[in-house]
C-alpha cells in the first residue's frame, strides 16, 4: 500500500455537544468519500461510526471512533468523538492526538454547555477548527444568533463562508461567498450532485456586505490583499483561501458553514473547506518532548526519516487483547519493531499495525509521521505513554484527566462470574483512565468510579455483554472532596529501634485552606533540602504528593489546601527513609484533625431544555434541590434554563422532569466545582 503525500493527509475529529449530528455528519462523509453505500442513521441504530451495542441502544457515541477515508486527492483519518459529557475523555485524547477539527454546533440551540466543554479541550491543545451550523432545515433555525454566541461564549472569531437559501423547511442550498456563486443539492440522489445557478438578484447586495467581512479577515494574514481592498480592487477567490488558512492554523479565525447533515446538505463543501484550510501533519508546530535519559528537551517535526516518536492516545481491549491507538510523530514503524515505552521505561515489540474503518482493520506494512494508526502487541502501553526509538527514550507531554466523580458498588453475582470480574474491570481501566476501581476497606465491596450515571451504566452493562460478567449493584453515590477549614501546622518527631537500627524522622507541617477551585497545591522550599540526599528528598516530595489522595474523614483526595513542609532537618547518622515515611504519616494526620476538616460535594453546572408552560414548576423543582438558577433564554415555545445543582441531588433526574414536562423535558449537565457540602451529609459522616 503505498503511504498518502503528508501535504495530502488532513488529521481531524468531529467535535460538538450531544445530538448536535456528528455521527451524521460523519456518516455523510464516508458515503460521499465512496466508503460506504448506504447511509446508516444515529436513530435507526445503523451509523457506522456508531458500531457499539451500546451505542446503537441509545443512539449515542460512546467512544471515539477512527476511520480513513479519500476525497478528491487527500487522505482523511477522522475521529468521531462522543458529546455526552460522561465520556469526555475520548475528546480529550482525541484532540491530543489531531492536527484540526470541525465543531458542529446546531442552528436551533446553538453553542450549548458540551459544546464550550469541547471547545475549551480544543484550545487547551490548540487545534484549529472549521464550524459547521447543522440543522439548517430545523424550525426555529438561526445561524446568525449561532455566530453572536460564537463570540461572546466561546471568544471566537467566526468569519461566515456561506449564505443559506432559504431557512427552515425551505432551506435547500448555500451561496459560497467566497466564489460568489450558489450551490444547490439535488435530493433524489441523496444531495450527491450539487447544482450552481446564479444568486438570486434580492441577495446579491448581502452577499457583497458578507464577502467585505471575510476579505477583511483574509486580509490579516495577506498584506497584497489588505493593499487591494483599501483601493478597492476586486480579489479573486484563489487569494482569500490561503490567507484565510494561515490564520485557521494560527486558531485565530474560524470559517463557519451551513448545512443539514440529515437532509443530505452542505457536506460536500465542508470536505473541500476540510482539505483547503485545515492544516496537514507538515503545517502544525513541532511537538514538544523531553529526552529520558538526559532530561533535554527537543523539537519533534513531521520527518519520516527521522527516529520515532509516537503518542499512544487511546487503548482498546479487543477479544481480550490489547489494541493500542498511535499518532506517530516522527519516525517510522514497522510490524516486528522493538519500542521504547516511557512510562515502563521498558521495551515492547509491535506484533501487527492496522488502518480502522470504525470497528474494523485494515492491516498496513508501515506507519510513518502524520499517521493515526493501531497497533498489536503492545502489551504494557496505556493512554498517554509515548513509545520511541530505544536509542532515544523520548517522552512527550500527556493528557489531562478530568476526575471521576460518582461512585457504585458492584458484586458479582455468581462463583465465576467472582473469579472473572477483577480481569475485566482491568481491561476496562486500560481504556479509560477517568473510570477508576477500589475496594471499600470497611465492607470489602468493590467500587466503580466514573464521570457520571451513564457512563457507570454503560460499564456495568459492558460487562456483561462483552465480558460475560453478571454483577449486582448498589445506588450510584457521590464522590467527595475533603478539606480543612482552618490553618494548622504540626511537628513529629519519630525517632525508634527496629531489629538493631535507629530509624529518626523529624518534619514540621502546616496546611492551609485555599480559594475554591484552587486544587492542592505542595510547598517545599528546596532550601530545606541542602544536606539531604537526593533519594531522600524525592522521597519526601512523593510521600506529601500521595497524602494528598486520602484525607481524615472517608479517604476521600483533599482539595482546596496548601500543603507546606516548614522544617525537615536532616541528621547523617540516623535519618532514614522509613523514619521520614513513618514522621510524614504522623504529621499529616494530626494536621488534619487540627485544620477543622470538612467535606466538598461535587456541584454541576445544568442546562435544561423545557416548554415555556413548564417553567416555574421547572425551576420550582430546581429550587428544592438546593439548585442556584443562573439565567433562563426564552425562545417560542421553549426556555432554556442554565444552573448549578448539587450532584447529590441529580439521580434520577431525568424521569422527575419528563414527569413534569409530559416528556417535553431535557437537560445535560457538567461538573462545576466542590462546594461545601450540607450538614446533613457531615451528620453522616460524624462532622459538627
Amino acid at each position: 500500500m503505498t503511504q498518502p503525500d503528508l501535504k495530502q493527509i488532513r488529521n481531524f475529529g468531529i467535535i460538538s455537544h450531544i445530538d448536535a449530528g456528528k455521527t451524521t455528519v460523519s456518516e455523510r462523509i464516508l458515503f460521499y468519500a465512496g466508503e460506504i453505500h448506504k447511509m446508516g442513521e444515529v436513530h435507526d441504530g445503523l451509523a457506522v461510526m456508531d458500531w457499539m451495542e451500546q451505542e446503537q441502544d441509545r443512539g449515542i457515541t460512546i467512544t471515539a471512533t477512527a476511520t480513513n477515508c479519500h476525497w478528491k486527492d487527500y487522505t482523511f483519518n477522522l475521529i468521531d468523538t462522543p458529546g455526552h459529557i460522561d465520556f469526555t475523555i475520548e475528546v480529550e485524547r482525541s484532540l491530543r492526538a489531531l492536527d484540526g477539527a470541525v465543531a458542529i454546533f446546531s442552528a436551533v440551540e446553538g453553542v450549548q454547555p458540551q459544546s464550550e466543554s469541547v471547545w475549551r479541550q480544543a484550545d487547551r491543545y490548540q487545534v484549529p477548527r472549521i464550524c459547521l451550523i447543522n440543522k439548517m432545515d430545523r424550525i426555529g433555525a438561526n445561524y446568525q444568533q449561532v455566530l453572536e454566541a460564537l463570540i461572546e461564549k466561546l471568544a471566537a472569531k467566526p468569519v461566515l463562508l456561506q449564505l443559506p437559501l432559504g431557512i427552515e423547511e425551505n432551506f435547500t442550498g448555500v451561496i459560497d461567498l467566497i466564489e460568489e456563486k450558489a450551490i444547490l443539492f439535488r435530493d433524489e440522489d441523496h444531495g450527491q450532485t450539487l447544482e450552481t445557478v446564479e444568486i438570486p438578484e434580492e441577495l446579491q447586495e448581502t452577499v457583497q456586505q458578507q464577502r467585505e467581512q471575510i476579505i477583511e479577515a483574509a486580509a490579516d494574514y495577506d498584506d497584497d490583499i489588505l493593499h487591494d481592498f483599501f483601493d478597492g480592487n476586486q480579489i479573486e477567490a484563489h487569494r482569500l483561501l490561503p490567507a484565510l488558512r494561515k490564520g485557521v492554523v494560527d486558531c485565530k479565525i474560524y470559517p463557519v458553514l451551513l448545512g443539514s447533515a440529515l437532509r443530505n446538505k452542505g457536506i460536500q463543501p465542508l470536505l473541500d473547506m476540510i482539505c483547503t484550510l485545515l492544516p496537514s501533519p507538515l503545517d502544525i508546530p513541532p511537538s514538544t518532548a523531553t529526552r529520558i535519559d538526559t532530561q533535554e528537551t527537543r523539537e519533534i517535526t513531521t520527518d519520516p526519516g527521522s527516529d520515532l516518536c509516537a503518542l499512544a492516545f487511546k487503548v482498546l481491549a479487543d477479544e481480550g487483547r490489547k489494541l493500542s491507538y498511535l499518532r506517530i510523530y516522527s519516525g517510522s514503524l514497522k510490524p516486528g519493531d522493538s519500542v521504547y515505552n516511557s512510562r515502563t521505561q521498558g521495551l515492547e515489540k509491535v506484533a501487527r499495525l492496522f488502518r480502522m474503518h470504525s470497528h474494523k482493520r485494515e492491516r498496513i506494512n508501515q506507519a510513518i509521521a502524520g499517521d493515526i494508526v493501531t497497533a498489536t502487541g503492545l502489551k504494557n502501553v496505556l493512554t498517554g505513554d509515548t513509545i520511541s526509538d530505544p536509542n532515544l527514550p523520548l517522552q512527550l507531554a500527556g493528557l489531562e484527566y478530568p476526575e471521576p466523580v460518582v461512585s457504585l458498588a458492584v458484586e458479582p453475582k455468581t462463583l465465576d462470574d467472582r473469579d472473572k470480574l477483577p480481569l475485566a474491570l482491568e481491561k476496562l481501566q486500560w481504556e479509560d483512565p477517568t473510570f477508576r476501581v477500589k475496594e471499600d476497606s470497611e465492607t470489602g465491596q468493590t467500587l466503580l468510579t466514573g464521570m457520571g450515571e451513564l457512563h457507570l451504566e454503560i460499564v456495568v452493562q459492558r460487562l456483561k455483554t462483552d465480558f460475560r460478567v453478571e454483577t449486582q449493584t448498589g445506588r450510584p453515590q457521590v464522590v467527595y472532596r475533603e478539606t480543612v477549614r482552618c490553618a494548622a501546622e504540626q511537628r513529629e518527631v519519630f525517632e525508634r529501634e527496629i531489629d538493631g537500627k535507629t530509624h529518626h524522622g523529624e518534619v514540621k507541617i502546616r496546611i492551609t485552606p485555599t480559594e475554591r477551585k484552587s486544587g492542592v497545591s505542595i510547598d517545599i522550599p528546596e532550601q530545606l533540602f541542602q544536606d539531604w540526599p537526593t533519594e531522600l528528598a524525592e522521597l519526601i516530595k512523593t510521600k506529601l504528593t500521595s497524602a494528598c489522595q486520602s484525607g481524615q474523614i472517608a479517604g476521600y483526595p483533599l482539595t482546596d489546601v496548601q500543603l507546606s513542609l516548614v522544617e525537615a532537618p536532616y541528621h547523617s547518622n540516623k535519618t532514614t527513609d522509613l523514619g521520614i515515611s513513618a514522621a510524614i504519616n504522623m504529621a499529616i494526620t494530626q494536621v488534619l484533625k487540627n485544620g477543622s476538616p470538612t467535606l466538598l460535594e461535587p456541584v454541576m453546572a445544568l442546562e435544561l431544555i423545557a416548554p415555556s408552560d413548564y417553567t416555574g414548576k421547572v425551576m420550582n423543582s430546581l429550587n428544592q434541590k438546593r439548585g442556584q438558577v443562573e439565567g433562563v433564554t426564552s425562545r417560542p415555545g421553549q426556555d432554556f434554563i442554565r444552573a448549578t445543582v448539587p450532584l447529590l441531588e441529580m439521580f434520577g433526574y431525568m424521569t422527575e422532569l419528563r414527569s413534569a414536562t409530559k416528556g417535553q423535558g431535557s437537560f445535560t449537565m457538567e461538573f462545576s466545582h466542590f462546594d461545601q457540602a450540607p450538614s446533613e451529609t457531615l451528620q453522616k459522616f460524624g462532622i459538627s
